[in-house]
């Protein structure tokens, strides 16, 4: 087993649809600034790697980069980690109070099962996660969904859309899809955060067998 960088699982996931907040990646100042002033700000700033798969927890994520000096501080602080193998990943802030997370695991018993639930803040303390077995049809992926228990925080809010049914059911079905190829093992996409309804994953992690997905 190996994980794959976020660049890498970035690309898994888009390659069947899956959206994902904009990215570049930058192997040298130069090229990061570039590609913050491509993106625009504020912004987000991560080391990227195949041996670097918890990044918060490490200290190699930057968020919320408002200026150009901002940015340039955090990537230089980065780039001073000199992991191997290793470069930037420049990535949008989205804009989004409420969040959810969606997956691939492989149960012993089961086998791949497709998992969604709520996020944010709040997800360790309400736990509210379900599964099927992949691959999902529409009709699993809807029945999945309003199997939360916390469905009621996904409706329209303060002013925010509802979570968007149709578009989480296709991200759902994808994973689904993607459960299928035996050399995936697991996917985590958390968060995946609430614009106009639709859930956009800001930070992807798939892990896969040794020889190349």
């Amino acid at each position: 087993m190996t994980t794959a960088s976020e660049s890498e699982s970035r690309q898994i996931v888009e390659s069947v649809g899956i959206p994902v907040s904009k990215w570049k990646i930058a192997n040298d100042i130069d090229e990061a600034l570039n590609a913050a002033r491509e993106i625009g700000f504020p912004n987000a700033v991560k080391l990227n790697g195949s041996s670097i798969a918890h990044k918060t927890e490490q200290g190699f994520v930057r968020l919320n980069l408002k200026t150009e000096s901002e940015f340039l501080s955090a990537a230089n602080e980065l780039l001073e980690n000199k992991v191997d193998n290793s470069n930037l990943l420049i990535t949008e802030m989205l804009s989004g109070s409420r969040e959810v997370i969606a997956g691939v695991v492989r149960d012993p018993q089961f086998g791949p099962c497709v998992m969604f639930g709520f996020g944010g803040v709040l997800a360790e303390a309400i736990a509210d996660v379900e599964f099927r077995i992949a691959p999902i049809t529409p009709y699993d992926a809807r029945d999945l969904i309003s199997s939360l228990k916390t469905t009621d925080l996904l409706k329209e809010f303060r002013g925010e859309e509802a979570l968007d049914i149709d578009a989480t059911i296709d991200l759902l079905v994808k994973l689904g899809d993607l459960a299928e190829n035996d050399k995936i093992l697991s996917i985590d996409l958390n968060p995946l955060i609430l614009v106009n309804g639709i859930p956009i994953a800001v930070d992807a992690l798939v892990e896969i067998k040794e020889e190349s997905v």
